[in-house]
């Protein structure tokens, strides 16, 4: 298989912005012709793949409004009630609802749509951020080194084990890039950048307050930079905290949100209770191979966690990758999701990026290519074969 970074056009080649399109397209290409594949192996069409679980429930919003999802919209529990569907934050589904309304698209075609689009925007922004991280590590470092490892941080980012999400009707991508360029914009002091792609992802899911709480940290200790920097840190958190607001008027109660994920999908913070109990139980005695998979994952991301604070990459970065990390490992739930779940701490593959940009060439293509092929057969795995929410 020829290499995402061998069989790019030279034009391609000098600009960072279009290498990073073309490489994560070119790895999103490989993962769903895995996926097709697979899929006519169990028999499942691509629609059904790309639609499940969480991603029938976008829809299902994006298509019909959060009151107006069916009754085949269930929780984790077999239930639904007339407040299950706010479970899920408005940001994805909104966006696909709108381009929806476009003649002649219908919510799958805008989810697609959405994600392919968004997804492009994450790979620039995370290409981005490879690069400033990468000249703060290692000063020393080649612009060409430099450009190597934030195109590298792309790549590993798109061929993550389960990459997959990405082309999926998910959030995943959507918080990514919001997440991604808030960091740019903390690091550039793009102050409204940052300010309104963190408003942008709290709306977007949960695990966006590791995004606000950055950016108004950031915003706080550079408040001599201006009333750009005053603003950024106070819209930050408005999106995050209006759609708990929204979830309240419904719910009659402040915890709305955090009731019904609890109720329906038994998440809660724990402290890391089940993640541990998790792991002892299937690194001690047999199990599935989704679950040894998943506590090989759980445990790989803690070590490049503590590599990456060890390389000392610019504050902002080490604290947001610790804060979603502590946010899917300190509660519980479904641990067979973790490795999506860990998607958005893509931050922490930042010094396997940087090494990969300082190596040679060779080194950095047998590594896209052994990444991108993983990743499509895991991700077309756990989506035909595993049976489970992923």
């Amino acid at each position: 298989m020829a290499s995402p970074l061998r069989t790019l056009p030279a034009t391609l080649r000098a600009s960072p912005t279009a290498t990073a399109v073309a490489v994560y397209l070119t790895i999103r290409a490989v993962g769903l012709l895995f996926l097709t594949w697979f899929g006519s192996i169990h028999h499942v069409g691509l629609h059904a793949l790309l639609t499940k679980w969480d991603g029938k429930w976008m829809l299902d919003i994006a298509d019909f409004g959060y009151d107006g999802v069916p009754d085949t919209g269930m929780d984790a529990n077999g239930i639904h009630t007339a407040t299950t569907a706010y479970a899920f934050f408005p940001g994805y589904p909104g966006l696909v609802g709108l381009i929806a309304q476009l003649p002649f698209v219908s919510p799958f075609a805008a989810g697609v749509i959405v994600n392919a689009a968004i997804g492009c925007a994450a790979a620039v922004g995370i290409g981005r951020l490879g690069m400033l991280c990468a000249r703060h590590v290692r000063p020393a470092m080649t612009e060409s080194a430099v450009r190597r490892s934030g195109l590298m941080l792309v790549v590993l980012f798109a061929a993550a084990p389960m990459g997959v999400v990405l082309s999926m009707t998910y959030t995943e991508a959507l918080f990514c890039a919001l997440a991604a360029w808030a960091l740019v914009g903390v690091l550039e002091q793009r102050w409204l950048l940052a300010g309104f792609s963190a408003f942008a992802v709290g709306l977007v899911r949960p695990t966006g307050i590791a995004v606000i709480v950055v950016v108004m940290a950031a915003a706080t200790l550079a408040r001599h930079d201006g009333t750009r920097a005053w603003i950024a840190g106070a819209i930050a958190p408005l999106g995050y905290i209006g759609y708990l607001c929204v979830v309240w008027a419904k719910t009659g109660t402040p915890t709305g949100w955090f009731k019904i994920q609890t109720s329906g999908w038994d998440t809660r913070f724990d402290g890391g209770r089940a993640t541990v109990t998790f792991l002892y139980d299937n690194l001690t005695s047999s199990g599935d191979f989704v679950s040894l998979a998943t506590s090989l994952l759980i445990l790989a991301s803690l070590v490049l966690l503590v590599w990456s604070i060890v390389d000392r990459p610019p504050w902002p970065v080490s604290v947001y990758a610790v804060l979603v990390m502590a946010s899917v490992l300190l509660s519980s739930g479904l641990m067979q999701s973790r490795p999506r779940l860990l998607l958005p701490a893509f931050v922490i593959l930042l010094p396997v990026a940087i090494r990969l940009g300082g190596a040679s060439r060779a080194v950095a293509v047998s590594t896209a290519v052994g990444a991108t092929l993983a990743s499509a057969w895991f991700g077309a795995y756990m989506l035909t074969v595993f049976q489970y929410a992923i």
